[in-house]
């Protein structure tokens, strides 16, 4: 099965109904460029740690992940979100100079909503066979598992998805009350359910990627073309996805010697492809940090005062490419 990532569904979805969408991800955007191009895309003060809560749901015990398999999922997002994973030494040379790290650090909370010690795990045994790209896992009244507060919380939901897709998530700008990412239980974290190829975490760390504001390396249009672009600098344009574990080079649209950046996150080869974020995409992914999830990781009772409150924060660009 080749990878499918459902969060431009997803997008296309959400505007019919939630007309903001449109309005914050264009601030964001116009915000995200500038931040760019003033080199000031380094957020003044990272998050010291984004707590996750890892909502699994479930309708049979094999589909009711393990603590310990959580925690390997955690592990990934460490290794991938600080350019401490071991096989990014696959990195072909021509591509050396242009691996980023974002800096950034996950661990599951350790307090919940009502103020108690917590997992940072939460189980529902459920009916439903496999969800849709609806929503319909994150609240309790549809079947699945309301998130805690989303400005401070990373929300992952773990469950059965039909289609083929292997997760999705909802880019800054969208309604609050739904926002995180979702995850197949069958490509969450290494070991127990995970199922290969897609069995190294790195489902997640492709969606997570999403939910901080990146494009698909290809560009988001419906149908893929060699204009479309990702709006970061250092990755070469590309037709559209790659599937499985291409050779290097694998070149299109013209991108000849070196060929497409696909031993990259954000496109759709396997899981042990996959191994780096550019420089540009670390800065996209700062940006919107700093503008559209400023109190992401910061305790509730004390303000963040390394960087100003914006009048519209969540946000995006050009994302409705029909």
């Amino acid at each position: 099965m080749p990878r499918s990532c459902g969060s431009v569904q997803n997008y296309f979805r959400q505007v019919d109904f939630y007309p903001n969408l449109r309005r914050n991800q264009a601030v964001l955007e116009g915000m995200t460029l500038a931040s760019v191009r003033s080199g000031s895309g380094v957020r003044r003060a990272l998050p010291a740690e984004i707590p996750v809560v890892v909502h699994i749901l479930y309708r049979t015990e094999a589909d009711n992940l393990s603590d310990e398999q959580v925690a390997t999922q955690i592990a990934v997002l460490n290794e991938d979100y600080a350019a401490a994973n071991e096989d990014l030494k696959n990195v072909p040379p021509v591509f050396t100079d242009r691996v980023g790290n974002p800096g950034l650090r996950f661990a599951l909370a350790t307090v919940d909503p009502t103020g108690a010690a917590t997992t940072g795990i939460t189980r529902r045994k459920i009916t439903t066979a496999a969800f849709g790209v609806d929503d319909r896992m994150k609240a309790e009244s549809t079947g699945g598992t309301d998130p805690w507060d989303a400005t401070r919380h990373l929300n992952i939901w773990v469950c059965r998805l039909s289609g083929g897709v292997l997760g999705y998530a909802q880019f800054p700008g969208g309604p609050p009350e739904t926002d995180g990412v979702v995850i197949l239980t069958s490509a969450f974290g290494r070991g127990g359910s995970a199922a290969a190829p897609f069995d190294l975490g790195r489902t997640t760390t492709h969606e997570v990627g999403h939910y901080l504001n990146l494009s698909h390396i290809w560009g988001e249009a419906r149908v893929p073309t060699c204009t479309d672009t990702d709006s970061v600098d250092d990755t070469p344009n590309q037709w559209g996805p790659n599937f499985g574990k291409p050779r290097f080079p694998s070149a299109s649209c013209e991108n000849v010697p070196d060929g497409d950046l696909f031993m990259n996150y954000m496109d759709y080869v396997d899981d042990d492809t996959m191994v780096m974020f550019t420089d540009g995409q670390v800065a996209r992914m700062h940006a919107a940090l700093e503008f559209a999830r400023p109190d992401l990781g910061c305790p509730a009772d004390v303000p963040d005062a390394s960087s100003p409150p914006v009048v519209a924060p969540k946000t995006r660009r050009r994302r409705p490419v029909s």
